[in-house]
């Protein structure tokens, strides 16, 4: 690609063409087109790389139209950048006598970075690092950027999982005045806060977590009221007793929005002094809580609800495993409460599925690291029942401080309150699903909402076991639509709640600290007025995607990584994705997915992408490859900068017409 140099561009005067301004998310192609997407536009707009202006892969951008075409397609040029989606590039640096250039190693980033001498900060010339823009005037090609960092002798792992991160706009550190501020916190606990607060240290409480957790965020308690009836407390990190509004600490967690959870690191949305000391609930020390705490009968019947502020004192941290080995019936520590607690779980799980939730099952591939963070193994976590007892509570208090809030709400109390919502799944998709899985031999009932999850749940049991199972489970979530947080609450389809929002992860989601806060706010009679909230939960919708994108790279890279040592061999797999492009695959032994291309099937026939099949159909054969089918696969190649895996087809014998 082609870099500009940092000359001078001169203003064009807008054209006469009469449009707004519009604003929206650039996109930027590695041959230097940009789009801009506008939310409620049916086309993006073009943004030819002379008209990209200071505009870089991501940002939301305002736009100025300078062509409309016959069409209606409109062509525009970058008026202003109004948020920047990256900040930090890594690249090699090229020195020269008063001045250097980074060489951004994102193909995506069209310029390089000036760096002025004294901004090296100890680099040289060729050195691998990581510099952040820390100027950008309109009238200049090239942003002006310092060096923070020197990677040249870091690990490719290191590098990559870096440059993840900062791709998807995830810095890499913390600002010194967020770390400073968060050093001022205290972890005592004051005298005059206990006296504000429901004192639970008395009550039986514990944690359970992944054995690697590093924060601990949820912890329950368990006290037993009368023979048949039990208070079950859900409590979670006061996160917002530390992370005060609009100090460093709160700006820089609104901005990152989420944890971001990568093969062999976790990018926190907070320092480690609050997330890993002052707010994680470890046991054996007294910590604040935000609380929903709950009266459950034997049938766990919710007779009474009580939300708070808590001191509570963690007597014990559990593992899944160490809980689940006890609910397979090998008895431990505290096994009475831990089997009350799974049973009425899984009465709470079986009350959701009947009023409408769907259940779709989830698997989690992880990758096994050595020391290098290379990896060595798969691991294939299920959701087993020690997984769900936490679940079930965690979504009983969301749900709970949701319609706590919802409640309060009136034709003349109208309270700003981000809602995770989930739409039901748009009609298109439906159809072309509802069609594919008619095949199988299953009919869905699309009456009505209810009837198409009721449909989801009969389908999910009517093939498990089945050799379809995996393919209608995975074109099955597809179909659906994408939770979101809003303050426009429709209700939460995918889980059958009419009110739902994240109180319990404050620790790693943002939202949650702005649930605590505007909870805390109502418990106070103190109304909260927030005309910025909807632009704040967009923002955090937007945020999530980002860091899923991560980690989707992420593992991505590691399959590339881990597949090298395979290279040449052949395996078992399944068609898991078509295209016009080729179709995908995933390896049985592995996990691990690939392409084989069009080119790679010529021989065998010229092959076209039937969507409503989900499938690739060869012209003059008829040969298909279907989601689902199994297939033999010859493993070409396994590129790591382009985190691509490439197959080639070795067998069709399994291959219907």
């Amino acid at each position: 690609m082609t870099r500009k140099k940092q000359v001078p561009i001169k203003r064009k005067v807008r054209s006469a063409v009469d449009e707004p301004l519009y604003t929206g998310t650039l996109e930027i192609t590695r041959g230097g087109m940009g789009f801009v997407i506008v939310p409620g536009l049916s086309k993006d707009i073009i943004i030819r790389p002379e008209q990209l202006r200071t505009g870089l892969n991501g940002d939301t951008v305002q736009v100025e139209i300078i062509k409309k075409s016959t069409n209606g397609r409109m062509e525009g040029r970058i008026a202003s950048v109004v948020a920047r989606k990256q900040n930090e590039f890594s690249g090699r640096l090229e020195v020269h006598e008063q001045f250097a250039f980074l060489i951004p190693s994102n193909e995506q980033m069209p310029v390089d970075i000036y760096i002025p001498i004294q901004n090296l900060n100890g680099a040289v010339h060729h050195d691998y690092v990581i510099a952040k823009i820390i100027e950008w005037k309109s009238n200049a090609k090239n942003p002006v950027g310092k060096v923070i960092k020197i990677m040249t002798n870091e690990s490719q792992n290191e590098i990559a999982m870096q440059q993840i991160l900062m791709e998807h706009g995830f810095p890499l550190t913390f600002p010194d005045e967020v770390l400073a501020t968060a050093q001022t916190l205290h972890a005592a606990i004051d005298a005059e806060e206990v006296k504000k607060r429901r004192d639970f240290r008395d009550t039986l409480c514990f944690t359970i977590d992944p054995v690697d957790a590093k924060d601990f965020d949820d912890a329950i308690s368990f006290k037993q009221l009368t023979e048949a009836t039990w208070e079950i407390g859900v409590h979670i990190a006061d996160v917002s007793h530390f992370v005060q509004p609009d100090t460093p600490l709160d700006k820089e967690a609104f901005a990152r929005a989420t944890s971001v959870y990568l093969p062999d690191r976790v990018a926190p949305m907070l320092p480690e002094r609050i997330s890993n000391e002052l707010c994680s609930l470890r046991p054996n020390e007294d910590k604040y809580t935000f609380s929903a705490v709950f009266e459950i009968d034997a049938d766990a019947k919710v007779l009474s609800t009580w939300i708070g502020r808590t001191l509570i004192h963690s007597k014990r941290r559990f593992t899944y495993e160490e809980v689940q080995t006890q609910i397979e019936g090998t008895p431990g520590d505290l096994n009475e409460e831990l089997l009350l607690l799974n049973n009425l779980a899984q009465q709470l799980r079986a009350e959701r599925f009947k009023k409408g939730a769907i259940n779709f099952s989830s698997q989690e591939v992880r990758f096994q690291l050595d020391e290098e963070a290379k990896p060595i193994g798969i691991i294939v976590k299920e959701s087993k029942q020690a997984h769900q007892l936490i679940e079930e509570f965690m979504l009983l208090a969301n749900k709970a401080v949701a319609e706590f809030v919802g409640k309060l709400e009136t034709e003349k109390l109208k309270i700003p309150f981000p809602y995770r919502i989930h739409d039901a799944p748009d009609t298109s998709k439906l159809e072309v699903f509802t069609s594919f899985a008619s095949r199988y031999g299953f009919k869905f009932n699309l009456n009505d909402p209810a009837s198409i999850a009721h449909s989801f749940n009969e389908m999910l049991q009517f093939v498990k076991g089945k050799p379809e199972q995996h393919v209608l489970e995975s074109l099955g979530i597809r179909t659906m639509s994408k939770a979101i947080y809003t303050t426009k609450n429709i209700g939460h389809y995918g889980l059958g709640f009419e009110n739902y929002c994240h109180f319990t992860s404050p620790i790693r989601r943002y939202p949650d600290v702005l649930v605590h806060r505007i909870v805390a706010a109502c418990l106070a009679h103190q109304y909260p007025k927030n005309p910025e909230l909807e632009a704040a939960c967009k923002h955090c919708s937007d945020q999530e995607r980002s860091a899923m994108e991560s980690e989707r790279s992420a593992n991505k890279y590691k399959q590339v990584e881990y597949m090298q040592a395979y290279v040449g061999e052949v395996f078992e797999a399944v068609v898991s994705g078509a295209s016009t492009y080729g179709f995908w695959a995933e390896t049985v032994a592995h996990k691990c997915e690939g392409m084989v291309s069009v080119n790679e099937l010529l021989s065998i026939d010229q092959f076209e992408y039937v969507e409503q099949d989900y499938a690739l159909r060869g012209k003059n054969t008829g040969l298909q490859f279907r989601l689902g089918d199994k297939v033999m696969i010859k493993v070409l190649s396994a590129n790591l900068d382009k985190r691509m895996i490439d197959f080639s087809l070795e067998s069709i014998a399994t291959i219907k017409k």
